[in-house]
């Protein structure tokens, strides 16, 4: 798959409300290039796509809007809204919060977020200029459900 076909598919997949597979997902992200830490600084709204991952509904549950990014070493995994519609950093579900990295993930090293009081690593690759796919990663008992990953979008906010 080259690129221009990986945004596409990765488009379709997006839009799609149930039946996404993840070994689409796989093949989408492997054709996508890198990024680096340094370059995803700022604040993103995140989605995921509709694979039917157990952690789709603890997101939506907390009301999960994205990312927030100030600095290598100031990273914000869960900003969330609470009742009166407000953001905020739920540092009580993310037990803390988290830094950026340039880590070796399926041998190539892209920009990742380290959670601080986790075993879990979120891995990044560019789509376009105000896109990224991501991947949870770590602990096989926090993040896989049946062997697979949490895929996921964030879009510039």
């Amino acid at each position: 798959m080259d690129i221009d076909e990986a945004r596409s598919t990765f488009s379709t997949l997006r839009r799609l409300e149930s039946g996404v597979s993840p070994d689409n997902l796989d093949a989408v992200w492997a054709a996508l290039d890198p990024v680096r830490a340094e370059e995803i600084l700022g604040q993103w709204k995140g989605d995921d796509f509709a694979t039917g991952h157990r952690l789709h509904e603890k997101l939506a549950a907390s009301r999960w809007h994205g990312k927030t990014f100030n600095s290598l070493d100031d990273a914000k995994p869960l900003i969330c809204r609470d009742a009166d519609g407000n953001l905020f950093s739920d540092i009580a579900s993310g037990n803390g919060e988290a830094s950026l990295w340039n880590i070796e993930f399926r041998g190539e090293v892209t920009a990742t977020m380290v959670y601080d009081g986790a075993p879990i690593f979120d891995h990044f690759k560019r789509v376009d200029d105000t896109t990224l796919m991501g991947i949870m990663n770590g602990k096989s008992a926090l993040v896989l459900d049946g062997g697979r990953h949490y895929y996921f979008v964030l879009e510039r906010d």
